[in-house]
């Protein structure tokens, strides 16, 4: 797959289809793989990109701290390297954080925005959660330990209970021994330090808001106020999922989108 320079980060990424353009931006823990099921649903229709995050796949590491402005910065300069003038921008987690300061830094490059399980600013018990994910990272030092005390808070106590086989295959992926630790440590940092609450009434882009209601990493709070605060904002909740809603309820998150796509398209 190509890999161009975005300023201080090299970005891997990877496209398909034709039509109006589609930018996904994965979460702390992913990779552009993260968006398989909707690259496949879209690129009939839409020019489809995916990115491995700096510190992520193949693109460059994160070794030094990093804001959520700066990776707005990677993500729009991505965009000029791929001739995208403007786009559907779908963030997921940590991509919705970095998507909030796309809208505030380029809000002519945004035709639409999607903030899925995304939040102004990381709660109280968000802040526990990444912090104790981080620490199990830095005392065990072992992406297989850090995915088994971890996997459970992605998704709702009924998901895993009822899907091992589910469970198993998101541990092998988040439990990828390749992955780099100090990216994730720094990136981890940069979740925590996000704060976009006093600038919520500057986003005006179209933005679908997309939640998990038992998310305890975004919660209900943050989804509250991203509501409130954007004004030309529409929020869609999936009332069984957690963090990882996009495939505990995929069937219903991939018509949502699908709609609000066909909805925003020019």
């Amino acid at each position: 797959m190509p890999i161009v320079n975005c300023g201080r980060f090299d970005v891997n990424y990877i496209e398909d289809g034709d039509g109006f353009p589609i930018v996904l931006i994965h979460g702390l823990a992913g990779d552009h793989t993260a968006w398989l099921p909707q690259i496949a649903a879209f690129k009939d229709t839409y020019r489809v990109i995916a990115m491995d995050n700096p510190g992520s796949g193949e693109s460059s590491a994160v070794d030094a701290p990093v804001t959520t402005e700066e990776l707005a910065d990677t993500m729009i300069a991505l965009m000029d390297n791929l001739g995208v003038d403007k786009a559907h921008v779908v963030g997921r987690s940590l991509g919705g954080l970095i998507g909030q300061h796309m809208m505030l830094r380029a809000p002519e490059r945004i035709q639409s925005m999607t903030l899925a399980a995304s939040t102004p600013a990381v709660d109280r018990i968000g802040k526990r959660i990444l912090e104790n994910m981080r620490e199990v990272l830095e005392w065990r030092d072992n992406w297989a330990d850090w995915a088994r005390h971890s996997a459970h808070v992605f998704v709702a106590p009924a998901f895993y209970n009822d899907n091992p086989e589910a469970i198993a295959r998101i541990e092998a992926l988040v439990g990828n021994e390749a992955r780099s630790k100090i990216s994730y440590v720094n990136l981890n940092h940069t979740a925590l330090t996000h704060d976009t609450s006093d600038r919520l009434g500057e986003m005006t882009s179209p933005t679908l808001i997309m939640a998990g209601r038992q998310d305890p990493v975004c919660s209900m709070q943050g989804t509250d106020e991203l509501s409130a605060g954007i004004a030309n904002s529409e929020t869609v909740i999936f009332e069984k999922s957690s963090h990882f809603f996009l495939m505990e309820e995929a069937e219903k998150s991939m018509q949502t989108l699908t709609d609000w796509f066909a909805k925003q398209t020019p």
